[in-house]
């Protein structure tokens, strides 16, 4: 958070709850400064290198609001992963890096806007691609 605009910021307070953070400033002045922020996060969970890419399926499926999706890379590469509507519309991305060989594990928390339905996830890793379905029921 940038407090170059703000003067006389006299405390923050960061306050993470699953993949939503929520910022509060105040000033001197006693005004209170409200930031929310939801994050996406890779994990590792995994030290040993798998012997094949793998997109496993994500669980819970179907899923009210977050689910979690499991890869692996057998080498180190950029990964990207995305979640698409049913009419091939870029949902959000969860994963837009470069990552060593490992199995790895991140969140995906369905927006307030996102409607009942079918989705897609695909991850692109170096020559690897891979697609599945994911449902979410609200």
């Amino acid at each position: 958070m940038s407090t170059s605009s703000l003067t006389g910021v006299t405390h923050m307070e960061f306050k993470r709850v699953g993949t939503t953070v929520y910022g509060f400033a105040v000033t001197a002045n006693g005004a209170v400064l409200k930031l929310t922020e939801t994050i996406t996060t890779v994990n590792s969970i995994s030290s040993s290198v798998p012997a094949d890419f793998k997109l496993d399926q994500n669980f819970p499926n179907p899923f009210n609001p977050a689910t979690t999706i499991n890869f692996s890379i057998p080498n180190s590469s950029k990964v990207n992963l995305k979640i698409y509507n049913s009419l091939g519309k870029e949902v959000t991305t969860l994963v837009d890096e470069f990552l060593n060989a490992g199995s790895y594990s991140t969140e995906f928390k369905a927006s307030s806007d996102l409607t009942s339905g079918i989705y897609f996830y695909t991850i692109t890793a170096g020559n690897f691609t891979d697609t599945k379905k994911l449902m979410l029921l609200k």
